[in-house]
């Protein structure tokens, strides 16, 4: 068994759990015994002196997101045999404080990143923003999407009662982008009976348009999207959101959910327009793209069936997990070389 340890802040966040810990299976079934160590976010030089050592018996180091500073690259380097680099967000920005708000940038902060990259064997980036920036100073870099397990999530339930709920899910943090979409869902909601449902841990402060606050969990994320009729992921438009990597559309597209998203970053590949939903870029457009939802049961149905086939194909955890299992076998068993 090869062995990897795994640096991450929390091991509970979303992206750790989605995009690396799910895979664990797989890589523990092709020979890859996996590892999560807690790194602290302060303490620095001495998170690393207390793992120096330790670094000499790992065949792989997967540094999640993190930033390393400057004495720590050095040490890391010189310990550890490979390094990937893996980042799901525009880590090398602040997140703006509200939408419309630029991202903070701090020299310091884009430099940790470039540097981190550039100590790195490897940075597997969520999306081709992502991946564009490092390459401005890592040697190797692959995109690898956040898998999505297609199997866990249900069909919408059928309904007859003429409603038409909306789903939105995701961290409260990300509720501020549905101010984007509050006016188009009110003037929809005159005209067709339903909600926005809101599965997270928190619901948008004095909203317009009628809502229900669905408390997210694990076991019931699956259920409550099935009780809606399709997704949205409204964003603002600027460096970090570009950074993101649109897992709310997967996750709306594996519950056969069409989707109606901000043609920013990544979305734009995620969602095929006419097909497996629509792109949004204002008001207007929001509020046209409900509209033809919210009238045709048909085309709900045919984009649904069009999504969760794609997700499938595209960015199953099974499919997402073959890639990364043969990435980390290149880096720590290269192919022997031939000798004559």
């Amino acid at each position: 068994m090869k062995r990897a340890v795994f640096w991450v802040h929390d091991p509970e966040a979303p992206s750790f759990r989605h995009r690396l810990a799910a895979h664990f299976p797989a890589l523990e079934q092709a020979g890859i015994r996996c590892e999560v160590d807690v790194f602290p976010r302060r303490s620095y030089g001495r998170r690393i002196l207390a793992r120096a050592r330790g670094l000499a018996g790992v065949d792989l180091l997967v540094i999640a997101k993190l930033k390393l500073e400057t004495g720590e690259r050095a040490v890391v380097r010189n310990r550890a045999n490979r390094i990937v680099y893996d980042v799901d967000d525009a880590v090398y920005y602040a997140k703006p404080d509200r939408p419309g708000q630029p991202p903070g940038y701090s020299r310091r902060r884009v430099s940790k990143f470039l540097k981190t990259c550039a100590i790195s064997d490897l940075v597997t980036a969520g999306n081709p923003t992502i991946a564009a920036f490092a390459r401005r100073s890592a040697r190797h870099v692959e995109i690898v999407p956040t898998g999505i397990d297609s199997a866990a999530y249900m069909a919408p339930i059928p309904r007859a009662d003429g409603r038409f709920d909306v789903a939105w899910i995701g961290l409260p943090g990300n509720l501020p982008y549905l101010r984007l979409i509050e006016r188009p869902l009110a003037r929809l909601q005159a005209d067709f009976p339903g909600s926005l449902h809101v599965i997270s841990e928190a619901l948008p402060a004095a909203f317009s348009a009628r809502t229900i606050f669905v408390p997210w969990s694990a076991a019931t994320e699956a259920r409550a999207l099935a009780e809606c009729d399709a997704g949205v992921m409204p964003l603002e438009d600027d460096e970090w959101t570009r950074g993101k990597g649109g897992f709310k559309l997967l996750q709306y597209m594996a519950a056969t959910l069409p989707t109606v998203a901000s043609p920013v970053g990544v979305n734009a590949e995620i969602v095929v327009p006419g097909q497996t939903g629509f792109l949004a870029r204002d008001e207007d457009g929001w509020e046209q793209a409900l509209r033809a939802l919210a009238g045709d049961r048909q085309l709900r149905r045919r984009m649904g069936v069009a999504g969760r086939q794609r997700a499938e194909r595209l960015f199953d955890r099974r499919v997402v997990g073959e890639r990364l299992v043969s990435l980390y076998h290149a880096l720590i068993s290269p192919p022997e070389l031939a000798i004559d």
